[in-house]
């Protein structure tokens, strides 16, 4: 096996024994960028030298020399952030993110940054600039998206891990379709600071940015890495990392569904579901069929902030230049239209039904302080395809991604898992979520589930 399909944390430990260096290390992220970007179009701004610069120099810290990618709407100073416009062209940072700063003092090689749909609002990664983002798995498949061009570098082997951000699933819906482990942390525990567009307003509770990576031990690094408050933020929590002991984590029930009962899942979806929860029971953990009755509530308001307000930030970076938009993009801007557009008081009841709606799941999940769900209805579309036949009923597009929708309403934390196969061998993971700040024992019970599945190299590393 190459080394740059390693884990993070194996990565690392050829790092500190001296069996490879941060500049070897480099070369052969590199050659493998060099070899497999062309055919999967998931790093946009790439530069071997400036690698090879910062590999030169690196020094210490808890990711010394680790290669790493950024999703292209994250600012990384002196690398293009275009969130996937051409209204954006040419775009370069002159200051990085606070999370991306973090990375950079933990010691990290950044390696480029990543493509994205435009704008961040479609599941899948196309744009005019850079074009549509392959799936490692087949070329023929979507990445998902937002974070598509960040799930298909790191499936791949093109980075050790990253940073996405997630909003509606954008990091978990990529996981899934790739293959490999994400976290959505709680709004706030990785710091939001310098992401673009800015998350403010609704998307303070809705937006997050989170690690990704190909095993749920890189995602912990990650996270211990990246979580601790930021001053300068006012959604930032001084929320100390916890650990969580294995036998701590088992006293905790878990709850699982395999559908929402509006939006059937494909039969090898509901399949890793089941085999999930079963790992979780074999090991010793209480889990129990459960399934929230206020999930759709918060479905309807997550569309409203997420679409009808999304729409409403972005109105005045587009007025008159509609014409320089994505195909993607527009699609987005067609779907809020056929809404009733929304009024003060229509927006200040919503924003006061959240808070109903997250205090009515939080009494809810009592019993469970832990769901386990799919991720999405079915797995990875072929570029384009915007509905499927699923058990005999027809399924849209934003349907099926509704299964990670509502904990970006609710504002929990929620980590993907890979598990199982479609019919055409293509990734499937299941979805752990957990009440806010509860994080570490999300990723606590995730690695249980990976004990048994986990990360596989996709058809493209063979």
């Amino acid at each position: 096996m190459s080394v740059t399909l390693l884990s993070a944390v194996e990565q690392l430990a050829l790092l500190k024994e001296g069996k490879i260096s941060s500049i070897e290390l480099a070369e052969e992220h590199i050659r493998r960028i060099e070899r497999l970007n062309p055919q999967l179009n998931a790093i946009i701004d790439f530069d071997p030298e400036r690698v090879r610069a910062q590999a030169r120099q690196v020094a210490g810290g808890a990711l010394a020399g680790l290669p790493m990618t950024v999703k292209s709407s994250i600012a990384t100073m002196g690398h293009k952030c275009e969130i996937g416009s051409v209204l954006h062209h040419g775009f370069i940072p002159v200051e990085d993110a606070e999370a991306v700063a973090r990375l950079r003092h933990a010691g990290v090689t950044l390696l480029g940054t990543t493509n994205c749909p435009e704008f961040l609002m479609a599941y899948e990664t196309d744009n005019l600039l850079y074009g549509k983002t392959r799936n490692p798995w087949s070329l023929e498949h979507s990445a998902g998206g937002s974070s598509g061009g960040e799930a298909a570098a790191i499936a791949a082997g093109l980075s050790a891990g990253g940073l996405g951000s997630d909003s509606g699933g954008s990091v978990r819906e990529p996981a899934h379709f790739c293959g490999i482990c994400a976290l959505k942390p709680t709004p706030g525990r990785v710091p939001a600071r310098g992401h673009l567009p800015p998350c403010v307003g609704p998307f303070s509770i809705l937006g997050a940015i989170g690690p990704m990576g190909r095993t749920v031990a890189d995602i912990v690094l990650f996270f211990q890495v990246l979580c601790a408050q930021d001053p300068l933020d006012p959604v930032s929590p001084p929320v100390s990392l916890r650990d969580i002991a294995i036998d701590d984590a088992k006293q905790i029930p878990i709850g699982w569904f395999e559908d929402d009962g509006l939006t059937p899942v494909t039969p090898e979806t509901g399949q890793a579901v089941r085999d999930a929860a079963l790992v979780l029971e074999r090991q010793g953990f209480k889990v129990e069929r459960f399934r929230p009755k206020t999930l759709e509530a918060a479905r309807k308001l997550w569309w409203k902030f997420f679409m009808q307000c999304g729409a409403m930030f972005y109105a005045p970076t587009i007025k008159g230049r509609e014409d320089q938009l994505s195909p993607g993009f527009r699609n987005y801007l067609e779907m809020v239209c056929e809404e009733a557009p929304l009024t003060v008081e229509s927006l200040l009841f919503a924003w006061a039904e959240c808070d109903l709606v997250r205090h009515k799941l939080l009494a809810e999940m009592q019993a469970f302080p832990i769901l386990l769900s799919p991720v999405c209805a079915i797995p990875a579309f072929r570029h384009g395809e915007r509905e499927w036949s699923v058990e005999g009923q027809t399924v849209r597009y934003l349907d099926a991604m509704r299964y990670t929708q509502w904990f970006n309403l609710l504002a929990w934390p929620a980590a993907v898992v890979p598990v199982g196969r479609s019919m055409e061998g293509l990734p499937i993971g299941v979805q752990l979520a957990g009440r806010p700040f509860e994080d570490e024992a999300v990723l606590a019970i995730a690695a249980c589930v990976e004990r048994e599945f986990g990360y596989q190299a996709p058809t493209i590393c063979l």
